[in-house]
């Protein structure tokens, strides 16, 4: 069964997000050392909470694997990608790992 890995990056009082070092530097290291383990992967910039609210997010990342298997392969390789998190960020990343149901 397939599985999805989401990485949701809260806003807060004293964070920051660098929008453009995340799209171009870090999305291509995610696609370099997780992305031979995924199905599909995507990241959605944060617009609105809903109308007239700003986002809770930053961003959201989505990560789409055949089977538990291929992620675990794929969190083996992620050390690259997760040492590289303070380039962008200094929010703590929120993990949902789920089964895809839909």
């Amino acid at each position: 069964m397939a599985v999805s890995l989401q990485v949701l990056y809260p806003v807060g009082p004293e964070t920051r997000f660098d929008y453009d070092y995340y799209a171009k530097t870090h999305m291509a290291l995610v696609a370099e050392h997780m992305g031979p383990h995924a199905v599909s992967v995507q990241a959605v910039k944060g617009l609105a909470g809903g109308p007239d609210t700003p986002p809770e997010f930053y961003a959201v990342a989505t990560m789409i694997f055949e089977n538990q298997e291929k992620l675990q392969a794929a969190s083996a390789a992620a050390g690259p990608v997760t040492a590289d998190i303070p380039n962008y960020t200094n929010t703590k990343p929120q993990l949902l790992i789920g089964e895809v149901i839909g």
